[in-house]
């Protein structure tokens, strides 16, 4: 149980799109781990018995949110011979047997501390092995270690050869085999639920073949209406305008990194009856696409074709984001970490990029990575802001991140449902995050 405190004399940033800062607030927490106050500290009593923390010259943000997740390795590059199709199912086999059980559920926990470590309060997995995360997660609830609020998925749901089968996805041919596997998901007890609506780029088999639709409309619906009458949100690998159109008609609630948008795409992500809240967002994912482009392919491995494709899918990402920004459809942060070149304590460059060349501004950024984020996966009344009655989710930095993310880099403390960590620290990897200084 944390010991209830206050952070007193505090600039809070709020998270809000116009990048509101709110200078010489006290933030009062309770044990229970709940903000009971938010005001200004002239006139914020604090309750005796209470840690006064001075934060005079520091600035508090709401906890990062990461929204788009994988947890079953460090972000390092992966041997070649793990990638070849021809190795695909003996290395899912291996992964789901006792000892990659044991494997995997070690890494996933290592890697939700890292991420906590650096600022993330909550994770949304969107794709594992097998059901580690939401073992790791239950036990994070269950107070029997410190950790995030992590929404697990188990593996994406795919069809057949599609994008991430076999290694972390189950597959499907048909409306009711999806649906099955949607069902044993949600007795399974995960928090979210992944489908590859289309193909990908690290797994594609022609220039071209990244953002081809895989999944049906009808398999896909299947599974959106298993998630959601267990109140579940459904996210969607989505690469092509056909794609995305398809899984929004399909009813799920956010597409993953996006493509160029049609008016009957962008009308469905504005009003969209069959998702949970009547609306879906998007996720886009920049730190993963752009070493495959600026990184030579003696560095990366990547194929001719895992390149061109990569090229196209990027660009694609980057007219998905402006048609979003231009017509009010809600634009999250998620890392993909554990990916080639995305490690679990970066999810400030993912910020950065979405800055530098997605468009935003640092204040809609930082918004997408908290108070958005909250909202698109429906915690908003639990976390994503600092305000009474929510979660104590936060972090304390030395400078105001909105002049730059890499204030991420070097915490004053990360605060997790009232549970204070101070200084913390990751252990990171020289030689890649220097490669991608340099984009």
């Amino acid at each position: 149980m944390p010991e209830p405190f206050a952070l007193s004399d505090v600039t809070i940033v709020t998270g809000d799109p116009d990048g509101t800062a709110l200078p010489g607030r006290t933030v009062v927490v309770g044990a229970d781990g709940k903000i009971e106050q938010v005001g200004p500290s002239a006139h914020t009593v604090v309750p005796a018995g209470y840690q006064v923390l001075d934060s005079t010259g520091r600035f508090a943000v709401p906890g990062l949110i990461n929204a788009h997740a994988h947890l079953f390795s460090n972000g390092l590059p992966v041997p070649r011979i793990l990638l070849r199709e021809s190795t695909a199912g003996i290395v899912a086999r291996l992964g789901r047997g006792p000892v990659g059980r044991r494997l995997f559920k070690r890494r996933a926990q290592a890697n939700v501390l890292t991420q906590l470590h650096s600022g993330v309060t909550t994770i949304r997995s969107v794709g594992d092995v097998a059901y580690e995360v939401v073992e790791v997660a239950d036990e994070i609830e269950r107070g029997e270690y410190r950790g995030p609020r992590v929404l697990g998925s188990g593996p994406l749901l795919a069809i057949t050869g599609g994008h991430g089968a076999p290694q972390i996805a189950l597959t499907s041919d048909s409306p009711w085999e999806a649906r099955r596997n949607a069902r044993r998901h949600v007795q399974r007890g995960v928090k979210a639920i992944k489908i590859s609506a289309t193909a990908g780029v690290t797994d594609a088999r022609a220039i071209g073949y990244a953002g081809r639709p895989e999944m049906t409309e009808e398999e896909m619906a299947g599974i959106c209406e298993e998630a959601h009458n267990a109140g579940i949100r459904v996210a969607a690998h989505a690469q092509s305008t056909a794609g995305i159109r398809a899984a929004l008609r399909a009813g799920v609630d956010t597409i993953e990194h996006g493509a160029a948008m049609d008016p009957e795409v962008i009308d469905l992500f504005l009003d969209n009856p069959r998702s949970l809240s009547g609306s879906s967002a998007l996720i886009p994912t920049i730190l993963v696409c752009l070493p495959l482009l600026k990184f030579d392919q003696s560095v990366t491995g990547a194929s001719d074709v895992v390149r061109a494709n990569a090229a196209m899918i990027f660009e694609q990402m980057l007219r998905g984001i402006g048609d979003a920004r231009e017509h009010g459809i809600p634009i999250g942060m998620g890392t993909d970490s554990a990916l080639t070149y995305v490690t679990h304590y970066d999810a400030w460059r993912e910020m950065d990029f979405l800055v530098r060349f997605g468009g935003l501004t640092p204040a809609e950024a930082l918004s997408a990575a908290t108070r958005t984020n909250a909202s698109i996966l429906g915690l908003d009344h639990i976390t994503g802001s600092i305000e009474a009655g929510r979660d104590a989710d936060m972090v304390v930095l030395d400078v105001n991140p909105l002049d730059g993310f890499r204030a991420f880099t070097n915490l004053r403390m990360v605060i997790v449902r009232g549970d204070i960590i101070e200084r913390p620290s990751v252990t990171r990897h020289t030689e890649l995050d220097e490669r991608l200084d340099s984009i």
